[in-house]
């Protein structure tokens, strides 16, 4: 099958299981594993920041950056089909306390204006007080779509001004670095807490980072213990996450030509695509414009060799390209697809 059902579908490579297997490895919950501490700094300066925390996942990563910058009682406010609203089973509000406000975005980009006017002194004892601002780039729901730095300058700022804290649910921040053309600390800057997937894209088996200021940093690794993140000898995985760094950076802009490629090809067959939104590795697929069920077109897909997966917007599907999809995946893909749904002719 040629599984474009999400970049977490990597396997790791030859280079990469080498590298784990040769790792030097120490209890990393008492912070003696060279390789778990060579990949927080590595991870930190990547992403602009002091100081940076190995995790085993990404949303644990999320969680305990609002564990550490919001106050139980007030808001977190969040574009309305982030990661962090949608696919976190309410950890906001479990772990932390915080009341969860999603708000409706443009391809996932909040603007100035829609953050929440200063709860006047009157209200003070009636209305939460806002907290922190967690925006996701790239947006997965939206389709891998980016944000532009001037929108994330003009709504951070804006936050600021209102007193709120900030965290980037940056699991896919390498994806927006190289669609920006731009060094991913420049896209993490001004942020108080930062997460970076590493088994997406970046083809690790599993891992996370969250990073910060040391003083945030210190704070994340109680949360750590606490959440149940504290390893022993991880430095056998934190070696996959060396390696990413060190080797898949780059290489996602071969995952963005790919995916932007099946796009085009799929509209030119008469396939339901919105390439406006075709930004980085992911493809959106429109089934329902082009009166098929869901189900049914998944089923058909699988049918015709392809895994593809449902995402939030109803009668859409997706694509994802990632490092073991090859031009010749995308070839027989472009083939597959419009003749499993029954599309016909070009736009």
């Amino acid at each position: 099958m040629i599984d474009l059902r999400s970049d977490t579908a990597t396997l790791p490579s030859p280079g990469m299981r080498r590298a784990m297997a040769e790792a030097d490895v120490g209890d990393e919950q008492r912070r003696e594993d060279p390789t778990v501490l060579r990949l927080e700094r590595m991870a930190a300066a990547f992403l602009g920041q002091e100081d940076a925390v190995y995790l085993p996942t990404a949303t644990m990563a999320n969680q305990i950056a609002l564990a550490i910058l919001g106050e139980r009682g007030t808001e977190l406010f969040v574009e309305a089909t982030a990661h962090i609203m949608i696919s976190e089973l309410g950890g906001a509000a479990m772990h932390s306390g915080l009341q969860t406000r999603g708000v409706v975005g443009d391809r996932g980009r909040i603007a100035p204006e829609q953050l929440p006017p200063p709860v006047h002194p009157s209200d003070a004892h009636h209305r939460p007080r806002p907290s922190v601002l967690a925006i996701e780039n790239t947006h997965n729901s939206s389709g891998g779509t980016v944000w532009p730095l001037a929108d994330v300058q003009a709504v951070t700022a804006a936050a600021r001004d209102l007193g709120m804290r900030l965290h980037l649910d940056g699991a896919r921040v390498a994806n927006a670095a190289v669609a920006l053309g731009l060094p991913a600390a420049e896209v993490c800057r001004g942020f108080d807490t930062v997460t970076l997937c590493l088994s997406k894209g970046l083809g690790a088996p599993l891992g996370a980072v969250i990073a910060g200021s040391e003083e945030l940093m210190r704070k994340a690794r109680v949360e750590k213990h606490r959440f149940g993140g504290a390893m022993r000898q991880a430095g056998v995985i934190a070696a996959a996450g060396v390696y990413a760094l060190e080797h898949n950076v780059a290489r996602l802009a071969d995952d963005h030509a790919r995916a932007r490629r099946l796009g085009e090809a799929l509209v030119g067959a008469g396939v339901a695509v919105d390439l406006e939104q075709v930004q980085t590795n992911f493809v959106q697929i429109d089934v329902g414009a082009m009166g098929v069920e869901t189900g049914d077109a998944l089923q058909r897909l699988r049918d015709a060799g392809v895994g593809l997966t449902a995402t939030v917007n109803h009668g859409v599907l997706r694509a994802v390209t990632h490092l073991d999809i090859t031009d010749q995946d995308i070839s027989e893909a472009i083939s597959a697809i419009p003749a499993a749904l029954g599309a016909h002719g070009g736009a």
